[in-house]
């Protein structure tokens, strides 16, 4: 594994529910990320998939500090950012940038895109002098496929696909080193998510950056993650490499997720085992005991109920070296292959395209 360069380490964030008006009550918590690790190298892709409102949008936030963690640390380059405040944040912010869902509401309509691009510079003006930052600007719109004449321009005049450019063009804005991307094609066509999938990729090349990409579409997270980490009501319940999670599951969870990606070959859809999970996910305030999987899971025993499943290497697999020997929270994981080995869930349609990475509307 490179060199780490954010370390995540039993990330808590708990939303409080309150009772009264004057004498304000706490009677629970909502348990939004409730004890995440991972580690980031650099240079690295890390991928994170899940269901709706398991927590990786609430992850992607604390990364880049807009929401304190309740507890756990987040280590960048050794250094606890979430001890610290004033200047000292101020520089690790620098470093650690976010592309955000939405197009369009994460841009101000009332700035032009060339202000929106530049506002960074504004916040660490040491990056860019002012004489310098309109040329900045239009060198950041021209990496990102955009025509650089289109600086006096307003979000509106874009299409969503260039809109997102924008907000890569801004994240780029102060050269950082981690970028946190929360789902940036969700509301992109799917021809518009290959183009900006290939741009990102290109970028991490070019910029020499650290992803922690998050989305809920799987063949879009191959593409592009070294590694993928599975989140389920607020916690990972397995990660690992690409050929681990898609090819060697053994999370029951990991392995229902991967059953419904769309197979386009008929034969192998045919030969292939749908994996249908009964129950509705549990509320975040009311978490079940043991395993939080157990609910709707297929493997559930006694025992689920009672312990807590830890993130390791199943004990089936240890001193077995081999790609289901990855950690997995499950007192029963197996190995399970669910997409037919003939079967390339990342598709066809994240193919460069010939004027380079994501060049185009």
């Amino acid at each position: 594994m490179p060199e780490p360069i954010l370390q995540v380490d039993g990330l808590v964030k708990h939303y409080p529910l309150t009772q009264g008006v004057l004498l304000k009550k706490q009677i629970g918590a909502v348990k939004a990320v409730d004890g995440v690790d991972f580690t980031l190298g650099r240079g690295e892709t890390l991928g994170i998939v899940g269901e709706s409102g398991c927590g990786k949008s609430t992850v992607a936030k604390m990364l880049v500090h807009l929401e304190r963690p309740t507890a756990g640390s987040i280590r960048y380059k050794g250094e606890d950012v979430t001890e610290l405040s004033g200047r000292a944040l101020k520089a690790v912010r620098r470093n650690i940038q976010m592309v955000f869902q939405d197009p369009y509401t994460s841009l101000n309509p009332r700035m032009t895109v060339g202000d929106i691009i530049g506002e960074p510079y504004e916040i660490h003006p040491e990056v860019a002098p002012k004489g310098d930052r309109r040329r900045r600007v239009q060198e950041l719109l021209d990496v990102v496929g955009l025509n650089p004449e289109y600086i006096n321009r307003y979000p509106h005049q874009f299409s969503g696909g260039q809109r997102q450019r924008i907000g890569i063009a801004r994240g780029l804005a102060l050269r950082p080193e981690v970028i946190v991307a929360d789902e940036p094609v969700s509301a992109l066509d799917v021809s518009v998510q290959a183009q900006v999938i290939n741009l990102l990729a290109g970028l991490q090349q070019e910029f020499d950056l650290s992803y922690v990409f998050i989305a809920h579409d799987l063949s879009i997270v191959r593409h592009i993650s070294d590694r993928v980490g599975v989140m389920y009501l607020g916690r990972i319940v397995e990660i690992g490499t690409d050929e681990q999670i898609y090819d060697h599951p053994t999370h029951p969870y990991t392995q229902a997720l991967l059953s419904a990606v769309p197979v386009p070959d008929p034969e192998a859809r045919e030969h292939r085992e749908r994996i249908i999970l009964t129950g509705d996910v549990p509320s975040p305030t009311n978490i079940p005991s043991g395993c939080r999987f157990r609910t709707r899971c297929f493997k559930a025993q006694p025992r689920c109920a009672e312990e807590v499943p830890l993130l390791a290497v199943p004990e089936a697999f240890r001193g077995a070296p081999g790609p289901a020997a990855h950690p997995s929270a499950c007192h029963f994981a197996e190995e399970k292959q669910v997409v037919p080995p003939e079967t390339d869930p990342r598709g066809d349609r994240f193919l460069p395209p010939a004027d380079g990475p994501g060049r185009s509307a």
